[in-house]
């Protein structure tokens, strides 16, 4: 196939990239790298030392004799250079990355909330009206998030995607009908994700669009299979308290002797996949497309759920790291289960990388090697959800006095 990756130089759009040009497509990878700007404006890089996307592509095709192509455009943006590209191009899939990915990055000012509605809904919508313009009937693969779902105890597995209800008609029958899980953002970043959903359910029953949307877990891990065959395809990690996830930030803390920052209790439960998974099962949903015409396709893409002190537990215990009991940045429950349903991909043959067999290889392969790179004052949490909770995160584990966003 021919598939298009926008956002192909992040997080995931770049092992994900790697793993399908390894299966034999022809990539394209769509991106405006404001990923690496970003990067600049917090004066932060990420633990591993990452080349140019030119460079990766260059390298790649020297390993393996398989192009990447590289498109600079903004999708949020570009509209028309978006459009003429999808005409000339006509990808058969496209798989949807280009979004602004961090709740706290989401949440530092007025600005920052502005540029994450503006970047991440601007950029789906562009991307479903070009579609409709052109008659493209390409399968749409969109990354979405578990946190669409919240985080809130209901007592009961949340489902993949609709939650079967009873609607009580006027003549006192019951009525059984499929509705979207209710929505319950905790972040400008996920009320984005959340909006996606309602774009998405529009453009499949209005334009008959193919789309399938990951509720994906937080990602850990760096390496992949095709990430590890050359040091200059190294995925990127990030550990800084706006973008590193609580795992990846947890292991670089015991690797540089740094305590695990827990916020709150650390009994918020979350959802989490490891990388090599990630790309796996989006090139299952790429492989199970819907039909066109019907609703959209909803897997929740995790393997596992742990608590946050759980977690900071398990790692001070294989690192002898010391756990510092910090308050929370966020406006958030201080408890909660999750229990997730995710037999689609189970179904599908995914077989989950846990996290009891490969932390152990992170702290030393990953954390480790590259912690002379460490800029030890971009570790502390400090984007605030509210200015009232802004003013009690003064301080980091190691007392020294840290500035609050307002």
């Amino acid at each position: 196939m021919r598939i298009a990756v926008m956002g192909g130089d992040g997080f995931v759009g770049w092992p994900t990239s790697l793993h399908l040009s390894d299966a034999g497509h022809d990539i394209h990878i769509l991106d405006n790298l404001s990923r690496r700007w970003i990067d600049t404006e917090l004066g932060v890089q990420s633990l591993t030392p990452m080349d140019s996307i030119q460079e990766r592509t260059r390298v790649w095709h020297a390993e393996t004799g398989r192009r990447i192509h590289f498109h600079l455009i903004d999708l949020a943006r570009d509209y028309e250079l978006l459009k003429n590209w999808l005409a000339e191009y006509r990808p058969d899939a496209i798989i949807h990355f280009a979004e602004q990915r961090a709740a706290p990055y989401s949440m530092k000012s007025d600005r920052h909330k502005n540029y994450t509605v503006n970047n991440n809904i601007n950029a789906t919508h562009n991307l479903l009206n070009a579609l409709v313009e052109l008659n493209l009937d390409a399968h749409l693969v969109h990354l979405g998030t578990m946190g669409v779902y919240g985080y809130s105890t209901v007592g009961a597995a949340i489902p993949e995607g609709y939650l079967p209800v009873g609607v009580e008609t006027t003549s006192g029958e019951t009525v059984a009908q499929e509705i979207l899980y209710p929505a319950n953002p905790g972040s400008i970043y996920h009320m984005t994700k959340c909006l996606d959903q309602l774009l998405f359910q529009f453009y499949a029953k209005n334009d008959a669009l193919r789309i399938t949307d990951l509720h994906q877990g937080i990602v850990w891990g760096t390496h992949t299979e095709q990430t590890r065959r050359h040091p200059q395809l190294v995925n990127r990690f990030d550990y800084d308290g706006d973008y590193g996830t609580v795992l990846n930030r947890f292991l670089i803390q015991a690797a540089i002797g740094y305590p695990l920052t827990v916020h709150g209790t650390g009994g918020q439960t979350r959802a989490f996949i490891h990388i090599q998974d990630s790309v796996r099962c989006i090139e299952i949903a790429l492989n199970n497309p819907p039909a066109r015409g019907s609703r959209v396709e909803i897997f929740n893409q995790m393997t596992e759920t742990h608590r946050v002190r759980d977690l900071a537990e398990m790692i001070a215990g294989m690192t002898g790291s010391e756990i510092a009991w910090l308050p929370n940045p966020r406006k958030e429950a201080p408890e909660n289960d999750l229990i997730v349903k995710n037999d689609k991909f189970l179904g599908l043959g995914l077989e989950p990388t846990t996290l009891e067999g490969g932390l152990l290889d992170e702290i030393v392969e990953v954390a480790k090697k590259f912690a002379y790179r460490v800029d030890r004052s971009r570790v502390p949490a400090v984007s605030a959800w509210t200015k009232d909770i802004a003013k009690t995160i003064n301080r980091d584990p190691e007392g020294k006095k840290l500035k609050s966003v307002s």
